[in-house]
């Protein structure tokens, strides 16, 4: 089977920018009297690596508790606009009509929407009635990589057609002013929203090619990262410490992973990574043996826009993409699960 060719990839971010600054100072006025210790947390916002970030509500929309029906409408509206802006600059930058669109893989965590939201925006966006539509829900920050592992795969197995990946999601709808948690407070300091989308096409043009994928699923992790729901809507769960995780765990993941693709972390020319934040990115060039600062990128994404789940990685590989690949890139992620995702890239120079 010949492999799926990346033939564009787009971004997009929601209206509303938010000052980390700012961001940091209304948590102290949201949880300060609330949270035992609360002054001894507040370091979390300094050291995240954030600038500014970017939400589908205004700042003082989410100064006030919400409830799931809320969150829900907010959800539909934001991310139906995301997905449509991300789909066509993809588009477009390929080449391509939405009509030209055989399968869309469309990949949140984020919100609920049934129908789902490529069902959603197919009259706005003019998908034909006959394409194919694959929603993925619960891959969390990996959904970049397995995202694009699934669209690779969906092209492969359909030579010639055209298949569209998209990737949003509103982590900004899961803040919660009632949970009084460290979790839910790394996650205020942490989250954003953002949408990427990718075209993809097998056995026909495109310089950087889909050439493997794996995944590796730690047992016994499903408390290290994921969502509580209850009457409110969703709850963060980050109940162990995800640097010094990375730190021990990622490299024989990924060493196992790559064996499976005939593979040796020494054929890696360059690594794109889900960032997380910035701990996260430092203990990823230690696991990984990189110089520091190798992972420059990946701080950019996260200071521009902070963590936007399963985007960000794509936002990563679009600055890549910009100043030049290698012959042969490994794009990772990691999510609920525990999960490490994977995606061997080789492009043609």
């Amino acid at each position: 089977m010949r492999p799926a060719a990346l033939l564009s990839l787009a971004t997009s971010v929601p209206p509303h920018i938010f000052l980390q600054k700012d961001v940091m100072n209304a948590a102290w006025g949201i949880f300060g009297s609330r949270f035992p210790d609360y002054e001894r947390f507040a370091g979390i916002f300094t050291n995240t690596g954030i600038i500014k970030r970017h939400g589908v509500k205004p700042f003082d929309w989410y100064l006030t508790q919400r409830g799931w029906p809320e969150r829900t409408a907010a959800f539909h509206e934001g991310a139906e606009a995301l997905f449509v802006d991300a789909a066509t600059k993809a588009l477009a930058n390929a080449n391509l009509r939405p009509a030209d669109v055989d399968t869309v893989v469309t990949v949140c965590s984020t919100g609920i929407a049934t129908p789902s939201l490529d069902a959603r925006v197919a009259r706005r966006m003019g998908f034909r009635s006959d394409i194919s539509r694959v929603p993925v829900f619960g891959l969390g920050c990996a959904g970049g990589a397995s995202g694009l592992s699934i669209a690779s795969r969906l092209a492969q197995a359909r030579p010639g057609t055209n298949i569209l990946l998209v990737t949003v999601e509103l982590c900004s709808l899961a803040l919660r002013l009632d949970e009084l948690t460290k979790a839910n407070i790394i996650a205020t300091s942490l989250f954003a929203d953002g949408a990427a989308a990718v075209v993809l096409r097998a056995g026909d043009g495109g310089e950087t090619l889909i050439e493997a994928a794996g995944e590796h699923l730690w047992p016994d992790t499903l408390d290290v990262m994921g969502w509580n729901v209850d009457p409110l809507g969703f709850g963060v769960i980050l109940r162990r410490t995800i640097p010094e995780f990375v730190t021990t765990e990622l490299k024989p993941a990924l060493t196992q992973v790559l064996g499976r693709m005939k593979l040796k972390l020494a054929d890696i020319d360059k690594f794109i990574c889900h960032p997380g934040g910035a701990k996260v990115v430092d203990a990823i060039e230690t696991a990984l043996s990189l110089d520091q600062g190798t992972l420059e990128h990946e701080r950019q994404v996260i200071a521009d826009y902070g963590n936007m789940s399963a985007p960000t990685v794509l936002f990563i590989l679009e600055r890549a993409r910009a100043k030049g690949l290698p012959p042969r890139s490994l794009l990772t992620a990691l999510g609920p699960g525990f999960t490490a995702s994977c995606v061997s890239l080789r492009h043609a120079a």
